[in-house]
């Protein structure tokens, strides 16, 4: 199996692990907020170094700027993205919200390029602006109010920033490296919030269904997916892989379908044909050697 298509299947797992955290996240609705991600993102950096220790992977300590892009990651796509969800939906429908992460393919497909050192590539923009279309219509529109909007705006920014400001520290540190330090930089930023507004003994008061929704969290959704995307992007670039993020919507509704038992709508399917069409235009043969031109050209100028 090729590079490219191994590092496409760990980015459409990934999002597979991402979409289905949407039918576990209404567990911890009634749940201490900071206590809550306090603990997913420690459990998950205990098995992130677990893993590199049993593997023999590379893991060293950041240098100079390369603290502050991964503070820059933990404190926008991990911490503020978090809370953002949870005040956001105060003002906002679920649906807004989702559709401001359905747009972040077409800021990977915009600035990511320029981070890597050349131009954003036409048909990946196209097929982008594609996919966000089919995961919006996925999704489906909501109502919100001016507070809820703004909290829309800043959940994007912050997806976004999980992605792009990785880059610069990704061929560093690798997927294993950048996973490490932004989930023990996000405990301790969650375990600070945590201690200062819910107090200590938040720890022990979830129940069970709580304790098993963060195990999800702490071991799909943060473990294993932050290996598997930051080796996607690494492998394919941030626009291309950016596209993949159009799977999680499909996955959450796929998955609904046995937990609820209702099949989606003829609009669901259609914006599920909308993200296959966006994927297959901007992760094709034509769209790699197309790319790969580009780059190339780029190194001999």
């Amino acid at each position: 199996m090729s590079s490219p298509i191994r590092a496409g299947l760990f980015g459409a797992l990934g999002m597979t692990f991402v979409g289905g955290s949407v039918a576990v996240s209404g567990a911890l609705a009634d749940a201490p907020l900071h206590t809550a991600q306090a603990l997913r993102y420690a459990v998950a950096c205990v098995l992130l170094l677990a893993w590199v220790r049993l593997t023999g992977r590379p893991l060293r300590r950041p240098r100079g700027a390369e603290w502050l892009w991964l503070i820059g990651v933990t404190a926008s796509g991990l911490v503020l993205f978090n809370v953002a969800l949870v005040h956001g939906s105060q003002h906002a429908e679920p649906a807004v919200l989702a559709v401001a992460v359905a747009c972040v393919p077409i800021a990977l497909a915009t600035f990511g390029p320029l981070l890597e050192g050349h131009r954003p590539h036409t048909r990946i923009l196209f097929a982008a602006l594609v996919v966000s279309v089919g995961a919006v219509v996925v999704e489906g529109l909501g109502r919100a109010d001016a507070i809820g909007l703004a909290w829309a705006i800043v959940v994007f920014v912050c997806e976004a920033g999980f992605t792009l400001l990785a880059v610069p520290v990704l061929a560093a540190h690798g997927p294993a490296g950048v996973s490490v330090h932004t989930t023990w930089l996000a405990a301790a930023m969650f375990g600070v919030l945590a201690l200062t507004t819910e107090g200590w003994r938040a720890a022990v008061d979830f129940d069970a269904g709580e304790v098993l929704a963060i195990g999800y969290l702490a071991v799909g959704v943060t473990a294993i997916a932050f290996i598997l995307w930051y080796t996607c992007v690494r492998g394919l670039g941030t626009g291309r892989a950016g596209l993949l993020t159009g799977v999680a919507p499909v996955a959450a509704a796929v998955i609904g379908i046995p937990l609820t038992g209702d099949i989606p709508g003829v609009a669901v399917w259609c914006g599920v044909g909308l993200i296959g069409c966006g994927l297959a235009m901007g992760l094709g043969d034509n769209a790699e050697r197309e790319l790969v031109g580009q780059i190339s050209a780029k190194t001999r100028n």
